[in-house]
């Protein structure tokens, strides 16, 4: 049996695995160390002495792979940012957060909600983990709403959809994993990830707005707030723009060489956050909790790296990539039309996988694909502008990648920021969320199309780093 042959039948074997409910790092895992002994053994007819050979070299790639990968120093940047999350939680700057976005924001229509979006928005900038930002605010923004009159489904779907900025808003973890998967830049992604996740942030607000002068019963605006009470609710926030100052400056300094690497600002960063929880009476209880919720995220995170490692390891024996590459390639369709239907597989793709696992299991055979199209029509429109080279198109492909992972993120059945909304509440249900969240949909979908007509929204920002 050919190589290639060996590749489709093992990963329709592991997808099959994904959809009957096996984690997806033990899933790609044993895929990967079944299809490596497969190409080792290459035969049905048990010769013991070959396959036994096969499986102890298998043992042995499938042992070093995934520890050459993982001991990048680059990687520890995912520990940092979850660690930072959950410091700033027990530290209230969640609460100053919301405080300070309802007293400036919360007498337009849907005031508090458009509240929410920007507080998601500001808490992503320290947190880069979609799941705690959407638990948290959970807590803190669903209540207010209710007290005001807020439909309780809508303002479940607002903290749910809030909550996905921080895939893209820096610092990001799962920016930094894409970064590691198609060895590219991790502060020029960071960098690039920001105005895209702001521009989603208004996009939401914008719709939010719409929907409150449509509905009268969504989002009553909510006033009486003086501009004494407005600039005292300033100072509370500060360390969230000092965080995210420093982890950009670290990444990339405007006025002249970076400062140093992102781990070293994320660092810093946590050490910041750090300080200002233990001022504001963070005691061994809630640091112990803190540091064991950020051990279990990452360990989970690390753990689907692992696995994926070593089947992505037997793509590459098995020339699966390559072959898919010289399939859309040789395709008669226009290049833009390709990104499309990849970017609309991956909307399908997320309705049944989380948006780690999904990433990283089809970006080995994927990205290579869309690489190659690169210099076509696909990226005629930044050309003028930036001369889209290899590792700019990269970019913004990962940019519009993850924007996907963050629609996944709401879209039924598996939408992992819905069930982490209603269970945190037990007053809603999941159906409540999803149904509170379809109108993000579109916001969503108008948010892609326009970073896919104007590459320049993603690009323009990591270009001065260049």
């Amino acid at each position: 049996m050919e190589p290639i042959e060996i590749g489709l039948w093992v990963s329709g074997g592991m997808l099959v695995f994904v959809l009957l409910g096996m984690r997806v790092a033990f899933a790609a895992g044993l895929a990967g160390f079944v299809g490596l002994v497969w190409l080792r053994w290459n035969g049905f007819d048990y010769d013991p002495d070959r396959f036994w050979k096969a499986v102890e070299i298998s043992v042995k790639v499938a042992g070093l792979t995934p520890h050459s990968k993982v001991s990048a120093q680059v990687l520890s940047l995912i520990p940092v940012f979850i660690l930072i999350g959950y410091l700033a939680y027990h530290a209230k700057l969640t609460v100053a957060l919301f405080e300070a976005a309802k007293r400036w924001i919360a007498w337009v229509p849907g005031g508090l909600a458009v509240a929410t979006v920007f507080a998601t928005a500001g808490f992503a900038a320290v947190s880069g983990a979609s799941v705690a930002t959407a638990a948290v605010f959970a807590r803190i923004a669903i209540p207010e709403m209710l007290k005001v009159g807020y439909n309780k489904a809508f303002a479940a779907g607002v903290v749910a959809a809030g909550g996905t900025l921080a895939s893209l808003i820096p610092p990001s973890a799962i920016l930094v994993i894409y970064a590691i998967i198609v060895e590219q830049d991790v502060g020029k992604l960071l960098l690039a990830g920001f105005i895209p996740g702001v521009f989603s942030a208004f996009v939401y607000a914008i719709l939010i707005i719409g929907l409150a002068l449509g509905f009268k019963n969504i989002g009553p605006p909510v006033g009486g707030f003086t501009w004494r009470e407005r600039f005292e609710s300033l100072p509370p926030a500060l360390p969230i723009v000092a965080v995210v100052v420093i982890i950009i400056f670290f990444v990339y300094n405007p006025f002249g060489d970076a400062w140093g690497t992102a781990t070293e600002g994320g660092a810093i960063g946590a050490f910041i956050i750090f300080c200002m929880a233990l001022y504001r009476g963070m005691r061994w209880a809630k640091l112990k909790e803190a540091l064991l919720e950020t051990a279990k995220l990452t360990v989970m995170i690390f753990t689907i790296i692992w696995g994926v490692l070593i089947y992505v390891r037997f793509l590459g024996f098995a020339k699966l990539p390559v072959a898919f590459s010289d399939w859309i390639t040789g395709l008669e369709m226009a290049p833009l039309t390709i990104l499309i239907c990849i970017l609309l597989a991956y909307a399908v793709l997320g309705m049944f996988m989380d948006a780690i696992g999904m990433l990283l299991l089809t970006l080995p055979v994927v990205y290579p694909a869309v690489m190659a199209l690169n210099g076509g029509e696909l990226v005629s429109a930044a050309d003028s502008a930036f001369g889209m080279s290899g590792p700019m198109c990269a970019i913004w492909f990962g940019i519009l990648v993850v924007k996907m992972a963050e629609f996944c993120l709401i879209t039924p059945p598996i939408g992992l920021n819905c069930f982490v909304v209603a269970g945190v509440r037990d007053d809603l249900t999941v159906q409540d969320v999803f149904r509170g969240v379809t109108p993000f949909f579109i916001a969503d979908g108008i948010t892609i199309a326009l970073l896919v007509a104007f590459p320049g929204i993603v690009l323009w920002l990591p270009s001065l780093a260049s």
